[in-house]
C-alpha cells in the first residue's frame, strides 16, 4: 500500500553532492564501513580452525562436511537476513536498521563463543549471518546517499574491500590462539568469536553519531529534519576543510509517501530495469560463488592436501592482496569508468582462475596461495563493485531491499552450493589424496566471473561521477513526461535502462 502526504521540492541531493571530502566524511566510513572487517574476520575464523572445529577433544567434533555446512548455514543466514532487514531499511530508515543489524550480529557471536554441540553452532553461525546479511543492505544503502557522487565509487568499493582487513585480521589471530603452548585449545577458538563481539561493539558506538540520510527522510515526509541535517553537515564540513559551499541550483520534485509497496517496488525491478537486473544478477552470482566456494573451505585445502599446520599466515598474505585490490583499483571506478573496470576486473580474474584448475596438482601451498592472491586482486575489487552497482543503478525508494534482494539471490546460488559443493569434492578427493579432484569448483567459478565480465560489458552503467538521482530517478518524483532529471549543468539527463 502507498501512502502519499505531500509535495516537495528539495535541493539536499544536490547540496550532498558538491560537498568536499572531509573529516566527517571519514566518520561515516569508519561509523559504516568498518563492518565488513567483522565480516571477514568471522569467516577467516570458521575456515581457519577447521582443525580446532573437528577435533572432538577441544572443539565440537565437526567434520569436513559441517565445516562447509557452517559455511553455508552462515550465507543462508545472510541471504535471509537480508531480505528481511532490507524491506524494514527502506520502510524504517537507515540508522535505525543499520544498529540493529549490528546488535544482532554482537549478540549472535557471544552466543557462538559458548557453543556446546555442532547444532548450537550451526544454529549461531545462521543467526550471525542474519545480522551481517542486514547489514549489507543498510550500510551500503547509507554510504551511497552520505558520500558525495565524485568519491562514491572509490569509496563504496574501498569500504566493501575493507572485509579483508578483517580476514588477514583473523587469519592472524588464529595464529596465538591454536597455539596450545599459549592457549588452552578448549578456549582458543571461543576466544576469537568474543574477540569479534568486542570489536563491533566499539563500531557501535561510532555508529551512533551517523545521521539518518537525509534523501530518505525528505521522502518519507520528514523534510525538516533532513534539513537540520543537511544544514549541520555542511557547517562541519566547511569548518573542517576551510572552504566557502558554493550555492546549488538542481532541484528534485519529490511526492512524499510514509510508505512503499513491495508490488511497485518488483515492478520497478523487473519492468522498468529489467537489464540493470540481469547484469547485477550476473555479478552477484560471479563473485559469491567464486569467493564462497574458495575461500570457505581454503584452510581445508592447505591442511588436508598440501601438508599445511598452520594456515594463518597463508590466509593473511591471501587477504591481505585482496584489500589491496580493492584499495589501489577503486579510484579507477570514478576515473575509467564502472564499466570498463567491472569487464576487466571480472574476466581478468576468471581467466587466472580456470588456468590455476588446469594446474592444479603442480601447486604447492605457498606457490596456490601466491597464485591465489594474484587472482583475487582483481577478483576483489570487483565483488566489491558488484554491491556498487546494486545500490546505485535502482531509485531509493528501492535501494537497501534491491541490494538484499541480489545479495541473497546471487549468495543463495555461489554462496551456499559453494561451499557444501567444495566441501564434498575436498572429502571425496581427500580419499584418492588427488587434489585434481576439487578443479571443478574452479572451472565453474571461472566460468561464473567470466560471464559476468561480458554481462557488464554489455548491459553495465555509466555511474560514475553522477547523481544517485541521474542514474535512477526515485519512484517519487513529480514527473509527468519521460523520466529525467537535471544533471549538475541543468541540462537534463535521459535514463537508460
Amino acid at each position: 500500500m502507498t501512502v502519499e502526504t505531500g509535495r516537495i521540492t528539495t535541493n539536499i541531493p544536490a547540496r550532498l553532492d558538491r560537498l568536499p571530502w572531509a573529516r566527517w566524511h571519514w566518520l561515516v566510513v569508519v561509523g559504516l564501513g568498518t563492518v565488513w572487517i567483522l565480516d571477514g574476520l568471522e569467516v577467516t575464523i570458521v575456515g581457519s580452525m577447521s582443525d580446532a572445529l573437528a577435533n572432538p577433544q577441544t572443539g565440537l567434533g565437526m567434520s569436513s562436511y559441517q565445516v562447509g555446512l557452517a559455511g553455508a548455514t552462515y550465507v543462508a543466514g545472510a541471504c535471509l537476513g537480508a531480505l528481511f532487514f532490507g524491506q524494514l531499511t527502506d520502510r524504517m530508515g537507515r540508522k535505525k536498521l543499520f544498529l540493529i543489524t549490528l546488535a544482532v550480529y554482537t549478540v549472535a557471536t557471544v552466543l557462538t563463543a559458548f557453543s556446546m554441540n555442532p547444532t548450537w553452532y550451526l544454529a549461531c553461525r545462521f543467526l550471525t549471518g542474519t545480522g551481517i546479511g542486514g547489514e549489507y543492505a543498510a550500510i551500503n544503502s547509507a554510504i551511497d546517499e552520505l558520500i558525495p557522487a565524485k568519491y562514491r565509487g572509490r569509496v563504496d568499493v574501498a569500504i566493501n574491500g575493507s572485509f579483508w582487513v578483517g580476514a588477514a585480521g583473523g587469519a592472524l589471530l588464529t595464529i596465538p590462539l591454536l597455539d596450545p603452548t599459549l592457549i588452552d585449545q578448549n578456549w582458543g577458538w571461543r576466544l576469537a568469536f568474543g574477540l569479534g563481539a568486542i570489536l563491533a561493539v566499539g563500531i557501535l558506538i561510532v555508529r551512533r553519531h551517523v545521521p539518518e540520510s537525509p534523501r530518505w527522510l525528505f521522502i518519507h515526509g520528514r523534510e525538516d529534519e533532513a534539513e537540520q541535517i543537511v544544514q549541520s553537515i555542511e557547517r562541519t564540513v566547511a569548518d573542517e576543510a576551510g572552504k566557502q559551499l558554493h550555492d546549488v541550483s538542481d532541484t528534485i520534485t519529490i511526492r512524499q509517501r510514509r510508505s512503499i509497496g513491495f508490488g511497485l517496488i518488483a515492478r520497478t525491478v523487473f519492468t522498468l530495469y529489467p537489464k540493470r537486473t540481469v547484469l547485477c544478477f550476473s555479478l552477484f552470482v560471479g563473485q559469491a560463488f567464486l569467493y564462497n566456494a574458495f575461500f570457505f573451505t581454503y584452510g581445508d585445502t592447505l591442511t588436508t592436501f598440501l601438508g599445511v599446520g598452520q594456515t594463518g599466515w597463508y590466509i593473511a598474505v591471501f587477504a591481505a592482496s585482496n584489500f589491496a585490490g580493492a584499495l589501489l583499483l577503486s579510484r579507477l571506478f570514478d576515473t575509467l569508468g564502472r564499466v570498463v573496470m567491472l569487464t576487466a576486473t571480472y574476466v581478468v580474474s576468471g581467466v587466472l582462475l580456470g588456468i590455476t584448475g588446469f594446474y592444479l596438482d603442480s601447486f604447492t601451498a605457498s606457490s596456490l596461495t601466491l597464485m591465489g592472491a594474484i587472482i583475487f586482486f582483481f577478483a576483489s575489487a570487483g565483488a566489491s563493485a558488484a554491491y556498487l552497482t546494486a545500490s546505485e543503478v535502482f531509485p531509493m525508494e528501492t535501494r537497501a531491499l534491491c541490494i538484499a534482494f541480489f545479495y541473497a539471490i546471487g549468495t543463495a546460488a555461489g554462496g551456499i552450493t559453494g561451499p557444501l559443493l567444495f566441501g564434498k569434492l575436498i572429502d571425496n578427493a581427500s580419499a584418492s589424496g588427488d587434489i585434481t579432484g576439487i578443479a571443478p569448483g574452479y572451472f565453474l567459478g571461472s566460468a561464473l566471473m567470466i560471464a559476468g565480465g561480458i554481462v557488464a560489458a554489455f548491459l553495465g552503467v555509466k555511474a560514475e561521477g553522477k547523481s544517485l538521482e541521474s542514474i535512477a530517478q526515485p519512484l517519487t518524483a513529480e514527473d509527468d513526461g519521460p523520466r529525467t532529471t537535471t544533471n549538475s549543468s541543468g541540462r537534463p539527463a535521459t535514463q537508460s535502462a
